[in-house]
């Protein structure tokens, strides 16, 4: 059993956090002090969780990646110098990184994730997986799941991303509440005025909450010949379904679609959105045929807004502050609109 490490925060840490222990308060920066991250992928989502995490005030930050650097991956990935062509993402990310904010220990691995034993993975308290295949993301949140570790998934496909949380069967946290003032007893005043309980907006008080959540593989395998399932179909957001899409090309190709082999990787993605929607019992219609037109690459600006939320998720849940999303966030950068689902058990 894992021992958390107790967090005392230095007079440094105080003045270097004070606006953010302002917002949330002492004991859930000590909190995030006292957490350790490990996050898989140093593409361009992968900088912006590390950058939100780094300057949150996270104890430990281990960049794993064992890709190295292309001219493609530059572009979106601002913690990677121009001249670090061929070296590897982690490694080459790690200085601009540490930079951010140097009371954070940032480590890079660069090992493929793939080959990483159990034992691995049970030295944080939350695991951040971005550009993984889905039996990777499937075994890594089954593991965490048993030892009370926190998961989150993340990708970025061109105009569309999204983030997957899973905080386990029992989430505590807290929530800020104006306070309620019960009304005096006044006998001279017994209208219907007096008995109302009025709320002070100059008070607050903190309430504990639970939070549930699914795992992703019951997330992802929604039967959606089920009659429940039929009927939430329509407010499901067209993005989970694409994302079913890519994360079966990834499996299939090992990579994602890439502008260079547009015309074959636009026939494949039409191909096994067919194939994806037919086995889900669906009409392949939910996916237009120009869809094929939006998932190449990572833009920065969509990895910049997939990347905050999911490093605020992060940091709420380390934190145990606010009410967590549930348990999937998309993003469409066409409509410039995010949407959050939940998808499980209810």
């Amino acid at each position: 059993k894992r021992v958390k490490e107790e967090s005392i925060i230095s007079e440094e840490e105080a003045a270097q956090y004070d606006r953010q222990i302002r917002l949330w308060g002492l004991d859930a920066q000590k909190r995030l002090r006292g957490s350790r991250v490990l996050l898989v992928g140093l593409r361009g989502l992968g900088a912006e969780v590390a950058k939100n995490l780094i300057l949150a005030g996270v104890k430990g930050l281990t960049l794993l990646d064992h890709e190295q650097v292309t001219e493609e991956s530059c572009r979106a990935q601002f913690l990677i110098p121009v001249t670090a062509q061929g070296q590897n993402r982690a490694q080459a990310s790690l200085e601009r990184a540490q930079y951010l904010n140097p009371m954070v220990e940032v480590k890079a691995d660069t090992d493929r994730v793939e080959t990483k034993p159990d034992k691995f993975f049970l030295q944080f308290e939350a695991v951040c997986l971005t550009g993984c295949s889905r039996d990777l993301m499937v075994r890594v949140d089954q593991l965490c799941a048993q030892h009370n570790i926190k998961v989150f998934c993340g990708d970025v496909f061109g105009y569309h991303g999204y983030m997957f949380s899973d905080l386990g069967q029992e989430h505590n946290y807290v929530e800020e509440k104006p306070k309620v003032v019960k009304p005096k007893t006044d006998e001279s005043n017994d209208g219907p005025e007096a008995k109302k309980p009025k709320v002070d907006p100059n008070e607050t008080t903190m309430i504990k909450k639970t939070a549930s959540f699914c795992s992703l593989k019951v997330a992802l395998e929604v039967d959606w010949t089920n009659e429940k399932a039929k009927s939430s179909l329509k407010r499901t957001p067209v993005d989970y379904f694409l994302l079913h899409v890519l994360l079966k090309f990834r499996t299939d190709k090992g990579r994602d679609p890439h502008p260079e082999s547009f015309e074959a990787d636009a026939t494949l993605l039409r191909q096994i959105r067919d194939d994806v929607l037919e086995a889900m019992g669906l009409s392949s219609e939910l996916l237009p045929h120009d869809f094929v037109s939006y998932c190449f690459s990572e833009m920065a600006p969509v990895c910049a807004v997939v990347g905050g939320v999911l490093g605020q998720e992060v940091v709420k849940a380390l934190s145990q502050r606010d009410a967590p999303h549930k348990n999937f966030f998309f993003f469409d950068g066409m409509k410039g609109s995010g949407v959050v689902d939940y998808f499980g058990p209810k």
